[in-house]
């Protein structure tokens, strides 16, 4: 896929981008949208780091901050990132806990785009002096292909 017939394959089914949408008001009504990938032959790695993923204690409703890592290989599909962060607001007010919201996020992440693999890691901000973070990953990871490191991030206030 090259060029024009590219774009407009890929730019046809997505609803979201270059429109004004509304945030969606649950992470269930949020719409991950993807595109078809332009080198589905290739095996590399995409990472999405999201620095501001907020939710609510499911008990207490205060609100909780976690940065959100995601590395997949993909197959023939490609998240669009307008989607996905429409669909990480959609948690701003959804009374969750840690490792639910980060094994949801993949589950979802992993139906819309069947990847080869999929890693997505919540690292949730300290609450009562504790730091709950999250990994869950599915399929295997191609030799070829190399993660990122997870490392503390100035997200989170650390130092590498």
């Amino acid at each position: 896929m090259h060029g024009v017939q590219a774009m407009e394959e890929a730019q046809q089914p997505l609803t979201q981008l270059g429109s004004q949408v509304a945030w969606p008001r649950t992470p269930e009504e949020a719409v991950l949208e993807t595109f078809p990938n332009p080198h589905p032959g290739s095996l590399y790695v995409v990472r999405l780091t999201a620095p501001e993923l907020t939710t609510l204690c499911p008990i207490t409703g205060q609100p909780d901050f976690a940065t959100l890592v995601v590395d997949y290989v993909p197959a023939e599909r490609l998240v669009e990132s307008k989607s996905f962060k429409l669909f990480l607001g959609s948690f701003r007010n959804e009374g969750t806990f840690h490792e639910a919201c980060t094994v949801y996020i993949h589950n979802r992440l992993r139906d819309a785009l069947a990847p080869h693999f999929l890693r997505v890691v919540g690292l949730w901000y300290a609450r009562g002096g504790i730091t709950i973070d999250v990994a869950i990953q599915s399929g295997i990871l191609p030799e070829q292909c190399e993660l990122l490191p997870l490392v503390k991030t100035a997200y989170r206030g650390g130092r590498e």
